[in-house]
């Protein structure tokens, strides 16, 4: 990732509900809408296999990364209700990660650390 030295990169998965498939795929644009209003959201998107949601985002450093999860917060808790966080990956800097606990502490992530690559 170039140009975005405190980067977080969000990774979470989640294990839709039998019957609530279609409902859920229909609600990701919505996401994507709100998502698109953040100036400091780098990408956003989803990707799916049969019942398993992924979303990959990334965003400038902490402080956007937070602003985010307020931004979509309600319809993330409409999402819990009928699907199940499977794992919830945290990437980035020490320092912008060290941000992220208290305010992310209750979706129990996993947190990797940067080591290297194109800045």
């Amino acid at each position: 990732m170039r140009n975005h030295p405190n980067a977080i990169t969000i990774q979470p998965y989640f294990k839709i509900a039998p019957g609530h498939v279609e409902a859920v795929r229909a609600s990701l644009p919505k996401f994507v809408e709100r998502a698109a209003t953040e100036p400091r959201c780098i990408f956003y998107g989803f990707t799916m296999r049969d019942d398993v949601l992924f979303c990959q985002e990334a965003y400038e450093d902490a402080e956007a990364a937070l602003a985010h999860a307020a931004n979509v917060g309600d319809m993330l808790g409409k999402l819990l209700e009928v699907a199940e966080l499977l794992r919830f990956e945290v990437h980035g800097p020490a320092a912008e990660l060290a941000k992220l606990e208290g305010p992310l502490a209750g979706m129990r992530p996993t947190y990797f650390e940067w080591q290297c690559g194109l800045e």
